[in-house]
């Protein structure tokens, strides 16, 4: 398959199943905070890994690691601006972080996890498909030095890479932006769009 060619309708299929992963994250995300968070998904794209590896310019960021086994292979990649990452840690626990601890660690990974899991329940259970994700890692720096070490380097990468833009809303309304990138390998994202009809 060449996924530079999905058409407009098998990307709304997938932003469809994605949204209710995203339904799914702003739960669970709600019962672990004590407060209403919502989650939506404004839009998807298939991206060139070239393209993701050029993107936030040479910005710092705040990315959560995880890798997915089973029927779907591949890895999750989530990405905030290391700004926003900070200012939703210093929601999370009542207090102005200026730098990222290992306090702010723990929460950032806690929240990749809930997100990363949610997201491939959803997918899964669209599918009959089995995956399972792996404990995350959080980095902190140059997205393009994440992608060399994480993927470059080993040649775990496809051409094309999902993005999956994600947009939290809660605390008083405060919107916070974050990209959902899943990396599959050969045949996994195949395999999604057959599973649910759209090949």
């Amino acid at each position: 398959m060449e996924y530079k060619n999905l058409t407009s309708f098998q990307l709304d299929a997938l932003k469809e199943v994605t949204n209710i992963g995203a339904g799914n994250s702003a739960t669970s995300l709600s019962m672990l905070l004590g407060t209403k968070i919502d989650m939506s998904v404004p839009n998807i794209n298939l991206i060139e890994f070239e393209e993701l590896l050029n993107s936030y310019k040479e910005n710092e960021v705040v990315a959560v690691l995880v890798k997915v086994f089973d029927d779907i292979p591949g890895s999750i990649l989530y990405v905030f601006e290391k700004d926003v990452a900070l200012k939703m840690i210093s929601k999370m626990i009542s207090k102005d972080e200026a730098s990222l601890t290992e306090m702010g660690v723990s929460v950032i990974s806690e929240i990749g996890n809930i997100i990363a899991s949610s997201f491939m329940n959803s997918i899964a259970s669209f599918t009959n498909l089995k995956a399972t994700v792996s404990v995350p890692a959080v980095a902190n720096d140059m997205l393009s030095a994440i992608l060399v070490t994480t993927f470059v380097e080993t040649g775990q990468y496809q051409e094309y890479v999902l993005d999956i833009e994600t947009l939290f809303i809660g605390y008083g309304e405060d919107k916070i932006e974050g990209h959902f990138y899943f990396v599959p390998t050969p045949g996994s994202l195949e395999k999604i769009l057959e599973a649910l009809g759209i090949k």
